[in-house]
């Protein structure tokens, strides 16, 4: 029974809203985090909406002159 709700669970995460999932995330250079991103990244989409966040680096964005 537990592990029914647990797949009813990661279903319903993965169906919810605009999420991408983990591959998109890091096939665009990003990493999946639980909560918040870390100092220096940015939320760039989420992984699963509205718990797993998809992070990428702040210093990926800027340009070099």
């Amino acid at each position: 029974m537990g592990i029914l709700v647990l797949v009813f669970i990661f279903i319903s995460l993965a169906q919810h809203g605009d999420a991408d999932g983990p591959e998109s995330c890091n096939h665009r250079g990003g990493l999946c985090r639980v909560g918040v991103c870390v100092s220096g990244e940015y939320l760039a989409q989420y992984c699963f909406e509205p718990i797993i966040l998809c992070c990428k680096n702040l210093s990926l964005t800027t340009t070099e002159s």
